[in-house]
């Protein structure tokens, strides 16, 4: 598993000080009942990196992160929506 950094709004990876993949957020204010919510609008993961799941262990960090800091996400970028919505573990951090 490769170490996952923070950046202001966003998880990324590095190898040999180059980013490889990052996920992007944006802070969006509360939801009628007063939860926090981030928008997840990006995605990528960098040519010749693709296949090792690195994605998906962004999708999970930015999960984590939002349940350590009672978030709740809404996600439009198609990637991270398609692995949020499909997945029963990540139902509790998504904005409904």
């Amino acid at each position: 598993m490769a170490e996952i950094k923070m950046n202001k709004n966003e998880f990324y990876i590095e190898e040999s000080n180059e980013v490889i993949a990052r996920i992007q957020f944006i802070p969006s204010g509360k939801d009628v009942d007063g939860r926090n919510l981030i928008i997840v609008n990006h995605t990528v993961v960098y040519d010749g990196h693709n296949g090792r799941g690195l994605g998906k262990e962004l999708v999970n960090k930015l999960a984590e992160y939002a349940r350590e800091e009672n978030l709740y996400i809404i996600p439009v970028c198609p990637y991270a929506k398609s692995v949020l919505e499909s997945k029963e573990e990540y139902q509790d951090v998504l904005a409904k």
